[in-house]
C-alpha cells in the first residue's frame, strides 16, 4: 500500500543534489539576510544567464519561503548551474512587483516564482515588459500564458488525468458535484476541457453552495433520484391498492428493490474535509454505488485517505511519492529537516533553469521542449501557451489508505498528460 504525505497545494498560493548550495540571496534590493546555512554570497555569472527567486523571505509565511529557497540551491548545487539570486517579495503582490523590478534591473534572465496568486499578477506585466520567462508557484491556471508557467499542481491537470483513465475501462457519462468557488470553477473547466478532448459528452454539473442541504440537493438531484426511486414507489403502491395480503408482501418485496443506476458511470465529487465526511451517506442513500459508478474525486483526498474506507474504489490523481522520496532524502541529509510541502516547486523549478541553461539559455524552445522535465514531483512539460502538463500518478482508496493503480506516466504524449 502507498500513502502520500501532506503534499496538498492550496489553491491560492499554493535531480537528486547533494552538497552545499554555493548560490543565494543578493541582499541589494530585497533587504533579505538568510539566517545560517542559507549564506550570503552575492550571485556571480554574466546578466541574462542569472536566475532569481522570488519569495516571501520575510512576514507570515517566511518559513515557507525559507524552506523553497533552500530546495531550489539544492537543485542547483551542481557544476555548470547558473547563479542563483534570491529576493524577497515579503508575501504581498507590491513586494513581488518591487523584487520582480529589482531582479530585472540586475540583469536577470529568469524568474522562478512568486508563490500566490496576487503576486503572480502583479509580476507578470513586468516580466512580461523585459521579456523574461517566469515559473510562479501558484495552481491558478489562469495566470498562464506564454513564457509565464504556473507550477502549483492544478485541478485541472487531476482530472485530465482521471477522464481517459476512466474512459479506458467503459464510462463514458460523467457527472460531477463541485462547490461554488474557485476550487469548483477550476474542477468545472477542467472536466470539461477534459472530456471535450476525449470526445466524450459534456460532463453533467452542479454546484452546491455552502451548507448540507445544499450538498444534499446537489446529489440528489444529479443522481436523479426522485424518478428513479419514483418507479419503484409507483409498483409499491400498485400492489397495495390490491388490498390484500399478497398485495401487502408484493409491496415490501417491491420496496427492497434497488434503483436503476444513476444517468452516469463515473462522478467528480469536489468535495474534502467536512463536506466530503457528509457526502460519504449520501452517496449511500442516492444509491450511487461504487458498483455502477466510479467516484472521483481531487489529489486533497490523499490528507484523508486512512479514513475514507467508505469510498472504497474511488480514484484520484497526484504525484507518485516515490518520486519525491529521493528530493526528501537529499533535503534532510542536507538540511537535517523534512522539506515542506511546496518545496518541491522550487526544487522542480530551479531543475528546469538548470537544464535550460544547460541547453543555450531560457528561451521558449529550451523551456517548452518536447521531452519535458522530470523532477521532485514527477515528470512537468511547459506548453507554449504556459501550461503546464503533468504526469500524475492514479491512486485508488482502499481500507485504510490508497495505492496506485495506475502509475504516473513517463511520456508527455501519454494519455492524460
Amino acid at each position: 500500500m502507498v500513502r502520500r504525505r501532506g503534499f496538498a497545494r492550496a489553491f491560492t498560493l499554493l535531480v537528486a543534489a547533494a552538497g552545499l548550495a554555493a548560490c543565494v540571496a543578493d541582499t541589494g534590493g530585497a533587504g533579505y539576510n538568510p539566517p545560517g546555512p542559507v549564506g550570503v554570497a552575492p550571485p556571480v555569472g554574466s546578466p541574462g544567464q542569472r536566475v532569481t527567486i522570488l519569495l516571501p523571505l520575510t512576514g507570515p509565511t517566511a518559513e515557507v519561503g525559507q524552506a523553497m529557497l533552500r530546495a531550489a540551491q539544492l537543485s542547483l548545487d551542481q557544476p555548470g548551474a547558473p547563479p542563483l539570486d534570491a529576493r524577497d517579495t515579503a508575501g504581498t503582490p507590491g513586494g513581488a512587483a518591487d523584487a520582480a523590478k529589482a531582479a530585472i534591473a540586475a540583469g536577470t534572465g529568469m524568474l522562478l516564482g512568486p508563490l500566490t496568486a496576487g503576486e503572480t499578477a502583479a509580476v507578470t506585466p513586468l516580466a512580461k515588459a523585459a521579456g523574461i520567462p517566469v515559473l510562479a508557484f501558484t495552481s491558478d491556471a489562469t495566470l498562464a500564458q506564454p513564457g509565464i508557467w504556473t507550477l502549483g499542481i492544478t485541478p485541472g491537470q487531476q482530472v485530465r488525468r482521471l477522464v481517459p483513465a476512466v474512459q479506458a475501462e467503459g464510462r463514458t457519462r460523467i457527472a460531477a458535484v463541485l462547490p461554488k468557488n474557485a476550487f469548483g470553477d477550476a474542477l468545472e473547466n477542467g472536466v470539461t476541457a477534459a472530456t471535450a478532448a476525449s470526445g466524450l459528452a459534456p460532463p453533467s454539473v452542479l454546484r452546491y453552495g455552502s451548507g448540507f442541504p445544499a450538498l444534499n440537493a446537489a446529489l440528489k438531484t444529479v443522481s436523479d433520484y426522485d424518478a428513479r426511486r419514483g418507479a419503484i414507489e409507483k409498483q409499491q403502491q400498485a400492489a397495495r391498492t390490491r388490498g390484500d395480503a399478497e398485495g401487502r408482501r408484493e409491496a415490501a418485496d417491491i420496496g427492497g428493490q434497488t434503483p436503476s443506476p444513476p444517468p452516469f458511470d463515473a462522478l467528480l465529487l469536489g468535495a474534502a474535509g467536512e463536506p466530503l465526511s457528509q457526502a460519504l451517506p449520501l452517496l449511500t442513500f442516492y444509491d450511487i454505488g461504487p458498483g455502477q459508478v466510479r467516484i472521483l474525486g481531487p489529489a486533497l483526498w490523499s490528507r484523508e485517505a486512512s479514513r475514507l474506507s467508505a469510498l472504497a474504489g474511488a480514484w484520484y490523481a497526484a504525484p507518485d511519492p516515490a518520486q519525491r522520496a529521493q528530493f526528501e532524502q537529499a533535503y534532510a541529509a542536507k538540511y537535517n529537516a523534512p522539506p515542506r510541502d511546496l518545496a518541491s516547486l522550487a526544487y522542480d523549478a530551479a531543475g528546469v533553469a538548470r537544464v535550460a541553461a544547460g541547453s543555450g539559455g531560457f528561451t521558449p524552445d529550451a523551456l517548452s521542449r518536447p521531452e519535458g522535465f522530470t523532477g521532485a514531483d514527477g515528470l512537468l512539460g511547459l506548453q507554449p501557451d504556459g501550461q503546464v502538463r503533468r504526469g500524475l500518478a492514479i491512486f485508488e482508496i482502499s481500507q485504510g489508505g490508497s495505492r496506485i493503480v495506475q502509475p504516473a506516466p513517463q511520456s508527455l504524449q501519454a494519455p492524460g498528460v
